[in-house]
């Protein structure tokens, strides 16, 4: 508590600190004003059924993520989240094919192409997905959304831009502001949702005659566990001894002391989360440009319930193979190995350089696993917390993608 307290006054002694706060204040509300800006043609007084559209299921989370953008039919609908998609896509293709690896191997100018690569790839993901958020609208809406197609042609433009508005917010935030401006967005979308999930659920159990308040209470505190258990999760490490050779380094003198590598048990931090939720919002997104009379396919309808077994599964799987995946991509155990042989350092026991290099590789694999698994565990907690007769809105930050990633950039930003 000193120390939050301590880190409070620090923001009002710092003139840099002072400003990067206010630009990213300023900037979130530029975001939030957006987000009740709805498209041209569209009436807001007839947004009911969108509004009832997303009270559940994986509509409810492409809300949620958008800031209630997707439901006010807004120019910031798509939300940041098809830039996560090609994202994906691009990391994926860095893998497999020789040229991205090479991009991603040379540096700032490979980085720079690849983010090249990757506006490029958004802007295809939301042309898409602006023409299936239309198709939507047309089929919750009815003629209250205008016909032709040039209210097509412009609203997917808009859609589109006001997605890479967005993106181009958080890039702002990244460099002027505090924290990871993409990550920032998500968190500021998923905290204008938390009072009304909160006074919702409160609501309901003050109209329970049988124990409600008691139950709400119960909720609450199971809630404090999950959320102590998450930060646990963020900031658990495993720490490998090292044993330097007897020289002097700086102003340091090492002869047979120790020091740690701390190696995270999630070394991939909420990523996993991100990128597996980007990649259950596809069925949701292109639903509306395959259905049949009207009606949705059963695939589809699996996997936009956030409350059913496949959508679980599935969700589960994704987080421990991306887990993995982030993992590979952030931590080299070969560089780790060359380091601690060039600083004449080395792990007891083990040979410096190939076998220090195989050593940790095989400890990151150890530690990945349980560490991916209970994350998968926590995000889908929310389908257990429906179970419990928890309401679905309030449900969703008993775990899942919303508390991971609201845990994880918290942490992030205050450091």
């Amino acid at each position: 508590m000193k120390k939050f307290i301590q880190t409070i006054q620090n923001i009002f002694k710092i003139e840099e600190l002072r400003s990067r706060l206010a630009i990213t204040f300023l900037l979130v509300v530029i975001y939030r004003f957006g987000s009740f800006v709805a498209l041209p043609g569209i009436d807001t007084t007839q947004l009911a059924n969108l509004t009832q559209q997303t009270e559940g299921g994986l509509m409810m989370l492409l809300d949620m993520f958008s800031g209630g953008a997707f439901s006010n039919a807004s120019i910031f609908a798509l939300g940041i989240m098809p830039y996560i998609t090609a994202s994906i896509v691009v990391q994926l293709l860095g893998m497999a094919i020789p040229y991205f690896r090479k991009l991603q191997q040379d540096g700032e100018s490979g980085r720079n192409k690849l983010n090249q690569i990757t506006r490029y790839l958004t802007v295809v993901v939301l042309i898409v997905q602006g023409a299936a958020y239309l198709a939507n609208l047309r089929m919750q809406l009815g003629s209250v959304v205008p016909e032709g197609a040039f209210f097509m042609f412009s609203s997917i433009v808009i859609l589109a831009a006001g997605s890479m508005f967005v993106l181009w917010l958080g890039e702002r935030i990244t460099e002027r502001g505090i924290g990871n401006g993409v990550s920032f967005i998500i968190l500021v979308g998923i905290i204008a949702r938390l009072p009304q999930a909160l006074v919702g659920e409160f609501s309901s159990r003050l109209t329970d005659a049988a124990g409600g308040l008691v139950m709400f209470l119960a909720e609450l505190v199971f809630l404090l566990l999950v959320i102590c258990g998450s930060i646990l999760l963020v900031q658990g490490t495993r720490r490998i001894p090292v044993q330097y050779a007897k020289q002097v380094i700086g102003n340091r003198q090492y002869g047979g002391v120790y020091q740690f590598i701390p190696l995270k048990v999630n070394a991939a931090g909420v990523m996993p989360i991100i990128f597996a939720q980007a990649i259950m919002f596809i069925p949701a997104s292109v639903a509306g440009l395959f259905t049949a009379d009207g009606e949705v396919s059963n695939f589809a309808l699996a996997m936009m319930d956030v409350n059913g077994f496949w959508y679980n599964l599935v969700f589960f799987l994704l987080i421990i193979a991306f887990t993995y995946f982030y993992t590979a991509v952030t931590i080299n155990p070969t560089q780790m190995a060359e380091h601690l042989k060039l600083n004449n350092g080395f792990i007891p026991g083990v040979k410096p350089g190939k076998k220090t290099a195989e050593y940790l590789d095989t400890v990151m694999s150890r530690i990945t696993l349980p560490g991916s698994i209970f994350l998968g565990i926590v995000a889908i907690m929310p389908a257990f917390a429906g179970l419990l007769g928890i309401s679905t809105s309030f449900a969703q930050f008993f775990g899942g993608t919303s508390l991971l990633i609201m845990v994880g950039v918290v942490l992030d930003t205050l450091q």
